[in-house]
């Protein structure tokens, strides 16, 4: 079976491989003429960690990346509201890793050219359109200039394209742009001293104004660094959402450093951090609502193109990477391809959108907005501000959400 993927970020080469490994004959089309490592730090939970360790790739991304130990979620004082051990600290078979998103796109693009050959991952194509035809589905991909570049014929085509997904546009020509909540996100990545042990992600702040670190280099470890990947969230607006030309901008520190010049914890000086990056990138903070359906016959959705959310709970990745092996799972299943596609929809769409929907919500981070409320100035005594019952609540319905309570993952386990 001949499978066409419509681009070639994390989640589209994660598809290609697993799709390769049973057996698919995959070839991915990307609109960039040339994959660059760029972008700064991600997340990817464990559960998404143990389907790149069935593709082989542990030992290089343990070389770069930095094996999480713990969660943190804390007020604006610095004061731990949550802590939480990840990974194989949490006693699971697989790490979590925090690493550049470069150089993890680019472990994923190496690792997926030497599995399917050099020839089947194709740059400066981006899909203009694609009609079905029977059992066929034939796409045409322009190149960077829109000129007619290619014709691929394919049994299935996955759009995995991004939030601007031209495939999930076509189905959906009238959907807009994406949904916007007035936040927007400064990212940048800053060497410093190891903070909390060295491999510690916090998350500190509340909804409207958040910040978020954590270290992504296993190099700078070991020479007793930190390269400390760094958010800060700040809600500005509820107008209309910034034009795209004004996506992944240069941020200007005048624009959000002064509201956390006082964030000095015992154990990180937020806004020396801040100061030290080199490069500060500004963007919104955006999501899709969730679709009534992903497959159209023998064409699908995948990763952001499906599914885009807020950035909370670090699921955005991760939940591309589980949708990689769900597909693959559903047409190795044989039979009917289109009834495999519907399978691998009915599995995850509707966790998908009540994912979109409780991060819409806060998600997890309703911790920190009821800390926020019930203690601006800190506390002594969280218990008499959180309980104990109350915040184990929160922290245990959301993991069932995202498929990532330890008993989930450890049936995962016994079922390899």
């Amino acid at each position: 079976m001949k499978i066409v993927i419509a681009g070639a970020g994390i989640g589209g080469l994660v598809a290609a491989m697993c799709l390769h490994r049973a057996g698919f004959d995959v070839e991915v089309y990307e609109a960039v003429g040339e994959l660059k490592p760029l972008g700064v730090g991600i997340n990817i939970q464990a559960g998404a960690v143990r389907i790149l360790c069935g593709l082989g790739l542990e030992p290089a991304l343990a070389a770069t990346a930095i094996e999480t130990r713990e969660l943190r979620y804390a007020n604006r004082h610095g004061q731990t509201i949550w802590a939480d051990p990840r990974g194989r600290h949490a006693g699971l078979p697989w790490p979590q890793f925090s690493i550049h998103r470069g150089e993890l796109q680019m472990i994923l693009f190496h690792a997926a050219r030497q599995m399917l050959g050099a020839d089947r991952i194709k740059f400066g194509r981006r899909i203009a359109d694609f009609a079905q035809k029977g059992n066929r589905v034939t796409a045409r991909f322009v190149d960077r200039d829109g000129r007619a570049a290619e014709t691929a014929e394919a049994d299935i085509l996955i759009g995995a394209d991004g939030i601007h997904s031209a495939v999930r546009a076509h189905f959906y020509p009238d959907e807009g742009p994406p949904k916007w909540q007035g936040i927007l996100m400064w990212r940048g990545v800053t060497v410093g001293k190891p903070y909390l042990g060295g491999a510690t992600m916090v998350q500190a702040g509340h909804h409207t104004q958040k910040f978020v670190c954590y270290p992504i280099s296993r190099a700078h470890a070991e020479r007793g660094e930190a390269l400390i990947n760094w958010i800060c969230d700040l809600h500005v607006s509820d107008g209309a959402l910034p034009s795209r030309e004004d996506w992944n901008k240069a941020g200007k520190l005048a624009d959000f450093l002064p509201r956390f010049e006082n964030w000095k914890f015992d154990w990180l000086d937020v806004p020396e951090v801040i100061r030290s990056a080199h490069t500060i990138l500004e963007f919104p903070m955006i999501d899709r609502d969730p679709l009534p359906r992903w497959s159209h016959g023998r064409i699908t959705l995948l990763g952001d193109a499906a599914h885009p959310m807020y950035p909370i709970g670090s699921n955005g990745a991760s939940q591309a990477i589980i949708d990689g092996e769900a597909i693959t799972q559903e047409l190795s299943a044989g039979g009917d391809p289109e009834a495999a596609l519907q399978r691998f929809e009915q599995r995850r769409l509707p966790p998908m959108a009540r994912i979109v929907e409780s991060n819409r919500r806060k998600g997890i981070d309703v911790m920190l907005d009821i800390v926020e409320q019930r203690a601006p100035e800190g506390f002594t005594d969280l218990e008499s501000v959180l309980p104990s019952e109350e915040l184990e609540k929160i922290v245990g319905e959301y993991k069932k959400l995202v498929a990532q309570d330890r008993e989930t993952l450890l049936q995962l386990a016994r079922a390899r």
